[in-house]
């Protein structure tokens, strides 16, 4: 087969509460015609945000073209888990023309990259280009995620400082690894945040790449779809902290799924959930949960104490009502707390 024939695949990276999962959502509902095929990494084996993308409904993408990975991230998995996903998809009639990967907000990008010269894989599909999406607001407040705290400008000027801090390292990877960055949550932001997010990302940038501004992950499928990069070839060029080390791992984060029960009022499970990430080291929370008397599913996300919610389709008639979160949050965190306050059965324990 071909250089012509590998079918492009766009990798969507971005930090825990970025927005991956809502832009992907919206190239999904906005296809273009393309025959669009979705890989989701989840970390742990969560399974929410392929339920997320499934209720998108679009003909171009079925449910049967979202393959969930949920056994680690798969920037440290790529042999056990992103080969036989591309089996699958490359396998399914019709054939896809464009295939959309996003990663868990933990992963480095770079090793999903040089994946691409396996022998299983480089004469089949490309990397059509790497898209980091980041946070606006957060970035805007001097923070790489809305739920940690600012890092010190009066740090001491030791680079070994910087490099012990993982969720720093994490952002810089893949800001290093990108060929556009998306800067979402622009409606959160006035003229000064905006120049303020946009000076933090143009400062961690090793090469020229664009950058563009959306809101709610609203960003043009052709401008994200079709960059024509093959970044697999440019692999030297993508310098990250992690390209001296063997693996890596993601001792400082806890993610667990917590089911939700049946809700009657929409603001109360989202008050519970921003009073959680006010008292515990939470840094994203993600999923749906039945309204009582609402035919519709209400999709939940939060970044730090700063919760969406909305309903996103009707409910299936086969599917149990049954609602469910994922917390990602630092390692230590009291699962068993967390657990009780977001069901609702027990006062916030600080």
């Amino acid at each position: 087969m071909n250089s012509v024939a590998r079918i492009p695949c766009t990798i969507v990276t971005g930090f825990l509460g970025s927005g991956k999962t809502t832009l992907i959502r919206h190239v999904l509902a906005n296809t273009g015609g393309r025959r669009l095929a979705v890989i989701v990494n989840e970390f742990g084996d969560v399974g929410i945000d392929g339920e997320i993308l499934k209720g998108c409904g679009d003909e171009n993408c079925s449910e049967e073209n979202i393959v969930e990975l949920a056994n680690g991230c798969l920037c440290c998995t790529v042999a056990d888990e992103f080969v036989p996903a591309l089996d699958e998809i490359l396998a399914a009639e019709p054939p896809v023309d464009h295939i959309v990967i996003e990663t868990s907000g933990l992963a480095l990008p770079k090793p999903l990259v040089q994946a691409f010269h396996w022998p299983a894989i480089k004469n089949r599909v490309t990397v059509d280009g790497v898209v980091a999406v980041v946070d606006g607001a957060a970035l805007a407040d001097g923070q790489v995620s809305a739920d940690i705290e600012a890092l010190s400008a009066q740090r001491a000027a030791d680079d070994a400082l910087d490099h012990d801090d993982p969720i720093e390292e994490v952002f810089e990877d893949q800001i290093a690894c990108a060929d556009l960055i998306v800067l979402n949550k622009r409606d959160l932001l006035d003229t000064d945040g905006l120049q303020r997010a946009m000076k933090t990302v143009t400062d961690a940038l090793p090469r020229g790449i664009g950058v563009v501004t959306v809101s709610e992950g609203k960003v043009d499928a052709t401008a994200l779809l079709g960059l024509g990069i093959g970044a697999e070839d440019d692999i030297e060029n993508r310098m990250t902290h992690h390209d001296s080390e063997e693996d890596h791992d993601h001792d400082d984060f806890d993610t667990f799924v917590v089911p939700i029960a049946e809700v009657a009022d929409p603001a109360d499970i989202a008050k519970r959930i921003a009073d959680l990430a006010e008292a515990h080291d939470i840094l994203r929370v993600k999923g749906f949960a039945a309204v009582t008397g609402k035919p519709m599913r209400l999709l939940i996300q939060a970044v730090g104490p700063r919760v969406t919610h909305y309903f996103d389709r009707p409910w299936d008639q086969a599917e149990d009502r049954q609602g469910k979160v994922v917390v990602i949050g630092l390692k230590g965190l009291d699962r068993e707390a967390v657990a009780r306050s977001l069901a609702g059965h027990e006062a916030l324990a600080g």
